[in-house]
């Protein structure tokens, strides 16, 4: 499927009604643009995309747990 939108002056694009629905994208929903090589993707951020994202990161240490035991080693306890 291929829509037009145009760019306005201000930077701003129009997503088509049918392509908002399809993809839950209403009023304040935020957009993340992804380059890949020469195309421009562009993912809403809604539950569904994040749900995508659940266990991606299982069994890796958490970042609060690493930057606890990076500043442990800065400054170590007396």
């Amino acid at each position: 499927m291929s829509i037009k939108s145009t760019v306005t002056s201000k930077g701003q694009i129009v997503i088509p009604a049918e392509i908002r629905k399809r993809h839950n994208i209403g009023k304040g929903t935020q957009i993340v643009f992804v380059e890949e090589g020469d195309h421009l993707v562009l993912h809403p951020i809604t539950p569904e995309f994040i749900h995508r994202f659940y266990g991606i990161a299982k069994g890796t240490p958490s970042l609060l747990a690493t930057h606890r035991r990076e500043k442990k080693k800065d400054w170590p306890s007396r």
